[in-house]
């Protein structure tokens, strides 16, 4: 049989299929393998909500409040590195998720949020749920985009995921009118690559400024590695700890970077800053070669700059963001690279070169160290009967699932203090909490978004009365898409931190920080269709753990009742050097 003119051409052409914008976005998100989105709909994002009903691959949850949404897929990317993915609508559907962007920006989070807005027609006119979604952001994204036509989606997309993943990474906003959502368009298929000429991030480090930074370390009297959020970002653990190993030098993780040095190896010596250890900003203070990667020396780091000054000490910075070296404090040796190349590359010299560390030196700094350790800066009242301390119930929480597959959320306070001191991480990523932006709230939603991508690992969120109550309506999220997660509530019936500076700082003038009125959270936990239990005495806090961990299947929210007087030391106060520590209450 023969075949027409026309037919041979339409088999050589393959008509392009049309679809709408809408569509082509969902099929941007299955090429970029996404999973899960987290998110709530409303009149701008209809047709997005109409092409996730007709596919199968992607799960959305549908959150209880669009903050939750953001902050959501915030905690999965940081336990899994993959980009999380976001999903609101126009109006104050965007401005309920600007908290969860400015926390994801803050601490350098690869995410996408894709946010609905009124038809491009009008657009500028005060439309009903109009606000201008790219100017509200653009301070607190790493790049946004307004969608104006349904051609451009694909591509859009494309970058989106793009800027978010590779180098200092950061939420991406993606602000959709709803008729370009609706519009059809010829589409060809997602793009395999991606080009932009205005932003190349830097992966290699300079090899010269690697050598520089090698001769240093080997020339050093007392060294000391730095390093922050930016070796899990990296996914550089191994090779920080290969480093480590092999120099044999002290180690200090930033609150954003704990795990990515074994806590529990000798070498390390706790965390730094504001609440961090007496070893560790001792070292910080009087070392004479400082080695910090992935961190950015913020002031709850170094307290107050012109104290760190005082000393003279050569440091070596590496960094993937160039903007963040010598930002806050003046480097000797400026490394732009991405932290695990570049660490790949230092290891390498260090084993070609026949140079080795100052062992004597590097014994007499040891000694040093330990002198400072023998104090114990992280002693408490271990044999208290009467009241429940907050520090005995994380070392409780350490002993039991140090073993485990375990990941530990926090909200924001005296909790997440007492859970970065005396949790002892061993393992990137297993600590997932808002450094930057301080964000109360997120324990929850972070501990939902784990536990979804982890079903197989326990997680646990360490938060306290004041922080558990911005976001306790996702409670109902959890039962509904069955994650089944364990929230312990430090309850000491203050937003403790905000009282704890009213002590030191405002003579005891409580303004505000006591809690009146709270809810009987064991019944508020049932309400949700969850498992309550108040723990009061401290022989109940195992018992209470082992229960909760029993119950595999169930949220159980634990209503611990700790101990209203206590405080968080080691504390540098505001303004002051590291070394100008407070190590308890004898120093008031």
């Amino acid at each position: 049989m023969e075949t027409s003119k026309a037919d041979s051409a339409s088999s050589s052409h393959p008509v392009v299929p049309e679809l709408r914008g809408g569509e082509i976005l969902v099929k941007a998100l299955q090429a970029e393998d996404v999973k899960f989105i987290w998110g709530y709909p409303g009149g701008a994002v209809l047709h997005i909500y109409d092409a996730l009903y007709k596919q199968e691959t992607i799960q959305h949850v549908l959150v209880r409040h669009e903050q939750a949404a953001v902050h959501a897929a915030d905690g999965f990317a940081r336990a899994t590195g993959e980009v999380g993915v976001a999903l609101v609508t126009s109006g104050p559907g965007l401005t309920n998720a600007v908290t969860g962007i400015a926390t994801a920006y803050m601490d350098s989070i690869p995410m996408v949020i894709i946010s609905g807005q009124v038809p491009t027609a009008a657009i500028g006119l005060d439309a009903f749920q109009e606000c201008d979604t790219v100017g509200i952001t653009r301070p607190i994204v790493k790049h946004n985009f307004l969608v104006k036509d349904a051609r451009d989606m694909a591509e859009v997309m494309k970058k989106a995921f793009h800027i978010a993943r590779s180098g200092r990474p950061g939420p991406v906003v993606v602000d959709v009118p709803k008729d370009v959502s609706f519009n059809k368009t010829p589409y060809a298929g997602y793009p395999e690559t991606v080009q932009m000429r205005s932003y190349n991030p830097v992966r290699k480090g300079h090899g010269g400024q690697i050598r520089k930074a090698l001769q240093l370390l080997m020339a050093a009297k007392r060294p000391y590695i730095y390093t922050g959020g930016g070796v899990l970002l990296g996914n550089a653990s191994q090779e920080l700890r290969t480093l480590v190993d092999m120099l044999g030098f002290p180690c200090t993780n930033t609150l954003m970077g704990l795990g990515a040095y074994p806590a529990t190896d000798p070498k390390f010596l706790g965390m730094l800053g504001m609440h961090g250890t007496l070893e560790a900003n001792n070292a910080m203070q009087n070392c004479d070669v400082l080695l910090a990667v992935g961190a950015r020396f913020d002031d709850r780091v170094i307290g107050n700059p012109k104290h760190f000054a005082q000393v003279e000490r050569k440091i070596i910075h590496i960094d993937i963001d160039p903007s963040s070296i010598s930002k806050r404090v003046k480097v000797d040796v400026p490394i732009v690279g991405d932290v695990k190349d570049v660490l790949q590359e230092l290891i390498a010299m260090i084993k070609e070169s026949s140079v080795k560390p100052d062992a004597n030196a590097l014994g007499a700094w040891w000694s040093t160290i330990d002198t400072w350790r023998a104090r114990d800066c992280m002693k408490y009242d271990h044999e208290n009967t009467e009241v429940i301390k907050p520090q005995r119930v994380i070392e409780t929480l350490w002993d039991m699932t140090k073993d485990a597959d375990a990941y530990i959320t926090s909200d924001v306070g005296q909790h997440q203090m007492w859970a970065a001191q005396y949790y002892k991480f061993n393992e990137p990523r297993r600590w997932i909490n808002s450094g930057g932006l301080g964000t109360m709230g997120v324990g929850i939603p972070y501990a939902m978004g784990i536990k979804l991508a982890k079903p197989d690992s326990e997680v646990f969120c360490v938060t306290g009365e004041g922080s558990v109550q911005m976001c306790i309506q996702e409670l109902s999220t959890c039962l509904q898409y069955n994650t089944p997660i364990k929230i312990l509530a430090l309850n000491n019936r203050y937003l403790g931190m905000v009282r704890q500076w009213q002590e030191i700082e405002y003579s005891g003038r409580y303004s505000h920080s006591y809690m009146d009125a709270l809810p009987n959270f064991v019944k508020l936990a049932e309400a949700y269709g969850h498992v309550g239990i108040l723990v009061e005495r401290p022989e109940d806090v195992e018992p209470a753990l082992r229960e909760a961990r029993r119950l595999k299947d169930r949220t159980v929210f634990l209503d611990i009742r700790t101990d209203p007087t206590e405080n968080v030391f080691p504390m540098v106060r505001a303004g002051k050097g590291i070394t100008e520590m407070i190590m308890g209450a004898e120093d008031l």
